[in-house]
């Protein structure tokens, strides 16, 4: 007898073939038919009439490193269909860490990834680990809506093989580079699945230094592929200098993205593993240089490298509101007589003619960590004009007439003034989102980086940026955007996004017992009201460990989630199973 029979369903593989119809056998946790028609009985069966039938997705750019440790959903990925995530990307992690160093580590992750430090002192079990290997072992004892993999990051292995000077970007000695290299074979041998760098200056800690590993030589990286390469297993995962601008304001790249993927090419034949980076076209430079960026990659994994370019299914886009960052919290009537109030009692002092005056003609205060993100609230002051009021559901295409902006003249009044009335309505729980205008041409963009060959899906930073970020609802948003809802634009197969989303990324890190409906894959599987799922604008929770804040958008849609052959998710609520374990490389 079967555990359970998903009946009837439009089954997408993940293996990149049409759609077809059919039913998929589960038992002991792995898929054991899948077919036109199956007649075998089962304890439970799934009704998937009129929905589709894809793989669990796999999701390799999270931050879940501290989330682990308090939250055994780890949503908001749980509630979109990912079955397994990859943490410790972008060079931050909180291992290994020495007795005592979890200060600083704390300092790098907030300021890059924007999770309170309040949260990642109260909510992680220091002292549990010190190593890299015991920060793996600690996670294997615990349980999860999904499996975790986690990748050891060039921040903490810097931090703590050279102490201040790693923090602080010094030059590695050849000393420094040996224990670098052992430190992150050590970590592979015991199952990291990967090792992650930043070298963008626009990742910055929240003292407002660059993050460790920044401008780190070439022979740094070298000597780190060499001992990957001796192991035999691992991805390097990267954000090149150039990523997100020129960053002048910062004192500008010390590189350029061509130069950069020559040391990433380097990087994979001398450690003949795979390299994911991020790519995505850059507001200021040429707006081209994405495309020279995937030639280049398509002549070096001709000859011979493994590189893979990490793409998003939308661009990231910044949101505001009065439950996260925005243009008025820096003002000193703000932060002497409201910062501190509940949100209801907060709305109601901003609704009065007095504060309203005071908010729109103060000057800021500037926040005292040079690189806290709380500085963000002066991009939404320059920003307000094209700033998108967020519909619901999510329109990720706009047109110019939805600005704030365009909002504001129809109106008579000023882009800030609009906005701030925009953001005290409705209890104060609207949000805009800083996108762009050319979003159509942008989006024109990231479907030719789609559906190229050597490209992977990613990007979605789940676990991190969680008042300002919410792209942990990307591997839906590309289901809801890409195969149904586009109007301005060339749609994508549903088969291929499936494929990148499951069996393609599942691949790169080399999980290759999941990522499609085989006979003797995994059970990891999503059952999805295709037709009726939908993603809607942010919803403020207050549930981090010390009371802290996190936005997370409303998903529908998931008729059920499976983990291993387990129900996690049904009908859009979580049912408290825990299939999901530490996954080891």
């Amino acid at each position: 007898m079967l555990d359970r029979l998903i009946k009837g369903g439009t089954i997408v593989d993940g293996l990149g073939g049409a759609p077809y119809t059919g039913d998929v056998g589960v038992t002991d946790g792995k898929i054991v038919a899948v077919g036109e028609s199956i007649d075998d009985a089962a304890r439970e069966t799934i009704d998937a009439d009129g929905a589709v039938v894809t793989p669990g997705w796999v999701d390799v750019h999270t931050h879940y490193d501290g989330q682990v440790s308090w939250d055994s959903e780890i949503a908001p990925s749980s509630m979109n269909g990912v079955t397994t995530a990859v943490m410790g990307n972008c060079g931050v992690g909180f291992a290994p860490v020495r007795p005592g160093g979890e200060k600083e580590l704390i300092e790098l992750m907030e300021g890059v990834e924007d999770i309170p430090g309040t949260a990642l002192y109260e909510g992680m079990e220091w002292g549990q680990w010190e190593t890299f290997p015991e920060y793996l072992d600690y996670l294997a004892g615990r349980h999860y809506a999904l499996d975790v993999g986690a990748q050891i990051a060039h921040g903490s292995v810097r931090f703590y093989a050279m102490g201040e000077r790693g923090r602080t970007n010094e030059d590695a000695t050849a000393d420094d580079l040996g224990e670098m290299a052992r430190i992150v074979a050590e970590a592979l041998d015991a199952g990291a699945v990967g090792f992650s760098t930043s070298r963008t200056i626009g990742h910055r800690s929240l003292w407002g230094e660059p993050v460790p590993g920044t401008f780190a030589a070439d022979d740094e990286l070298l000597a780190i592929a060499r001992a990957m390469g001796e192991v035999g297993k691992g991805v390097f995962e990267m954000i090149p200098a150039g990523t997100v601008g020129k960053l002048e304001g910062l004192g500008g790249e010390k590189t350029d993205q061509p130069s950069e993927h020559d040391l990433m090419r380097r990087f994979s034949l001398t450690s003949g593993l795979p390299v994911t980076f991020t790519l995505v076209q850059s507001p200021d430079y040429d707006p081209d240089l994405w495309r020279e960026i995937l030639q280049l990659t398509e002549a070096a994994n001709a000859a011979g490298a493994r590189m893979y370019p990490q793409v998003s299914s939308r661009p990231i886009g910044f949101i505001t509101g009065l439950s996260g960052y925005h243009a008025f919290m820096r003002r000193p009537t703000y932060l002497e007589k409201l910062a501190h109030l509940p949100l209801a009692e907060r709305v109601a002092a901003m609704r009065t003619p007095e504060i309203r005056a005071a908010l729109l003609s103060e000057g800021d205060i500037a926040p005292e960590q040079p690189g806290s993100m709380e500085n963000v609230y002066g991009l939404f002051n320059m920003a307000a004009p094209v700033l998108f009021p967020l519909s619901d559901p999510v329109d990720y295409e706009p047109g110019s007439e939805a600005t704030i902006g365009a909002l504001a003249a129809a109106a008579g009044c000023e882009p800030i003034e609009y906005l701030y009335d925009f953001l005290v309505e409705d209890g104060g729980t609207r949000f805009a989102s800083l996108s762009s205008l050319d979003a159509h041409a942008r989006m024109d963009v990231l479907r030719e980086m789609l559906v190229h060959p050597d490209t992977v899906t990613g990007l979605s930073d789940a676990g991190a940026h969680v008042t300002l970020i919410c792209d942990g609802t990307m591997p839906t948003t590309q289901l809801t955007h890409w195969t149904r809802d586009r109007t301005k634009g060339e749609q994508i197969p549903i088969e291929l996004l499936v494929h990148k989303q499951t069996a393609r990324n599942a691949a790169l890190y080399g999980f290759d017992d999941r990522g499609v409906l085989e006979v003797g894959k995994r059970a990891d599987v999503n059952v999805i009201d295709h037709a009726n799922l939908k993603v809607s604008p942010p919803v403020a929770h207050h549930d981090l460990p010390a009371g802290g804040t996190r936005l997370m958008q409303p998903v529908q849609g998931y008729v059920a989630t499976m983990c291993a052959g387990a129900v996690t998710r049904r009908h859009d609520e979580d049912t408290g199973a825990r299939p999901g374990r530490l996954v080891r490389s």
